[in-house]
């Protein structure tokens, strides 16, 4: 199937995005210009000691560039750790990429501004190329500074895809004018519920119960986790893989 595209048959098989944001409740963002290989961490052009030392660090690592191929001057990095409230976000503007093997994340300043971080790795997954990077394109000219590109954010078939920070909204199934949309109101504050997929650093059951709430479902309903069925889920390869969406449990009626 040469012309799949995961993001249309996700779509046409109207699989829910409820519960589907990154999990991940540290990240490390660090920016990285060039072309990203599949596996983005191992495969770019930073110096080989500092791919080896992303590589060992226990969080989620994401490489960032610029939508229009600009870098620098220094290499931006951003720390975000889950809150209740979403994330705590710091930053920092290093020198040369080396100076990240002596980072002290616990030394870098807060960052208040936003953070749009769209999906458009293209050697892992072509959607996320063949849509995201016309995203991040027009994000950029309305936020330049706060939009990025970025690696791996999971979910190619909700391409489309974009992480918010300092919120944790994940938004998925957007294109241009959507995400100016979408973005506007996550910045008021609000949860764009019909392309939220979840508030990352959360599980995916919370994620799925907070969108369920929103939508005006009664905040005393058990969710739970159910079987959706198997589906390819990405472009970038052929392996059919489980689904899993979130339902309402039923209740007994009384008396039988």
């Amino acid at each position: 199937m040469p012309d799949f595209r995961c993001s249309i048959a996700s779509l046409v098989d109207d699989e829910p995005m409820a519960g589907t944001a990154p999990t991940d409740a540290e990240m490390l963002l660090v920016e990285s210009p060039g072309p990203w290989g599949r596996d983005a961490v191992s495969d770019n052009r930073l110096p080989e000691a500092v791919r080896e030392h992303l590589g060992s660090v226990e969080m989620k690592v994401l490489l960032l560039r610029r939508p229009d191929g600009s870098a620098g001057p220094g290499t931006h990095v951003f720390h975000a750790r889950a809150t209740e409230a979403g994330f705590d976000v710091r930053a920092t503007v290093l020198d040369r990429p080396e100076d990240l093997l002596r980072l002290d994340l616990a030394e870098m300043a807060a960052y208040d501004g936003p953070l749009w971080l769209v999906c458009t790795n293209g050697k892992r997954d072509r959607c996320c190329a063949e849509v995201g990077r016309p995203i991040a394109g027009r994000l950029a000219e309305t936020w330049p500074e706060a939009t990025w590109e970025t690696t791996h954010l999971g979910g190619h078939r909700f391409s489309g895809t974009l992480l918010g920070l300092p919120s944790g909204i994940t938004l998925g199934r957007l294109d241009t004018d959507t995400a100016v949309e979408a973005c506007t109101a996550v910045g008021r504050g609000e949860v764009p519920l019909p392309w939220t997929r979840g508030r990352a650093g959360r599980p995916a059951l919370d994620q799925a119960r907070e969108l369920h709430v929103l939508a005006g479902g009664d905040p005393a309903d058990e969710l739970v986790a159910v079987a959706g069925p198997p589906r390819r889920q990405s472009c970038g390869d052929d392996k059919v893989k489980g689904t899993t969406r979130f339902e309402v449990r039923e209740t007994e009626p009384v008396g039988g």
